[in-house]
């Protein structure tokens, strides 16, 4: 059937009301207060060095490590206080971590945080402290000793870890008068050629007012937001690796230190930007994407 003028005229009121619709919500979108969350204030003008628990010492955090090294000097350049860490690591090096994780041949048969930390501390001039112990409550429930900390930084290879981290870290007396109050968790975790880094908060941060963005005080912890994720992930195999060439089966080479490099810039964001609109990111090495994880 051949159209008329009356069904042009039809279809192009269509046409612009449909137009009118989505120049609506482009306006709307466009309107629309970006999610960002504030760092805490403590941490961008502190009158002491901030200090940071590092739990795990092996791929991922011997090399977050090495990236925390190179972040304090730069902070102490921009005049920041900067940083002070405690590595965490009851484990001790093996001919398998020669070649993925930061140890020399010569470091083979000690504990993996004291030869990470004298390494650091006589490279940088730092007195960054080592413990030899898990990141634990004891037999009689009690917290470890130097447990509190303004950043905690978990590179953990077990979910059972993850879930006593968070337990810990939710019991923590952060008392405002405290001047070492907890304030930030960084979770990195990771499979063959996949991995994952997430920023929580430890409690509620407070943030201010702002006309441009809304501001997130609350970053929920990695194992309330993906429990059940870290759950089913446990059902793969994670005995140790016995040699280098068992650990590179399990896997890649690279994955652990592009971790630790994306992780530490975000962190890297939240003293030099004072804010972000990323709490983590999702990263696959094998076809080389990342997603962000937006702040919600």
């Amino acid at each position: 059937m051949e159209e008329t003028a009356e069904d042009w005229r039809a279809i192009s009121k269509r046409g612009i009301e449909k137009d009118r619709q989505n120049n609506k919500k482009y306006t709307t979108m466009k309107t629309d207060k970006i999610k960002v969350h504030f760092t805490d204030n403590d941490l961008i003008a502190p009158t002491n060095p901030i200090e940071v628990n590092l739990i795990g010492a092996g791929g991922i955090g011997s090399k977050v490590l090495t990236a925390l090294v190179e972040m304090n000097y730069s902070l102490n350049e921009l005049g920041h206080a900067g940083l002070t860490v405690r590595l965490w690591d009851d484990d001790m090096v093996t001919d398998a971590n020669l070649g993925r994780q930061r140890f020399a041949e010569c470091e083979v048969g000690l504990y993996k945080s004291v030869a990470l930390i004298n390494r650091s501390n006589r490279w940088a001039g730092t007195n960054w402290k080592a413990e030899t112990v898990k990141f634990e409550r004891d037999s009689l429930d009690r917290l470890p000793e130097h447990a509190q900390a303004g950043i905690y930084i978990s590179c953990v290879d077990s979910v059972k870890a993850r879930f006593e981290i968070a337990e810990i870290l939710k019991g923590l007396n952060n008392n405002r008068a405290y001047r070492n109050q907890a304030k930030y968790w960084m979770d990195f975790g990771n499979s063959q050629s996949t991995g994952q880094v997430l920023l929580s908060t430890i409690g509620s941060i407070r943030q201010p007012q702002s006309e441009k963005y809304e501001a997130v005080a609350n970053l929920p912890f990695v194992t309330d937001e993906y429990g059940e994720l870290l759950k089913q992930s446990e059902e793969n195999d994670n005995t140790p690796s016995c040699s280098l060439a068992e650990a590179l089966d399990k896997q890649d080479l690279y994955i652990n230190p592009s971790l630790a490099q994306m992780g530490c810039s975000l962190l890297w964001s939240l003293f030099r930007n004072g804010m972000t609109e990323n709490k983590g990111f999702f990263h696959n090495l094998a076809n080389f994407t990342t997603q962000p994880i937006k702040v919600a």
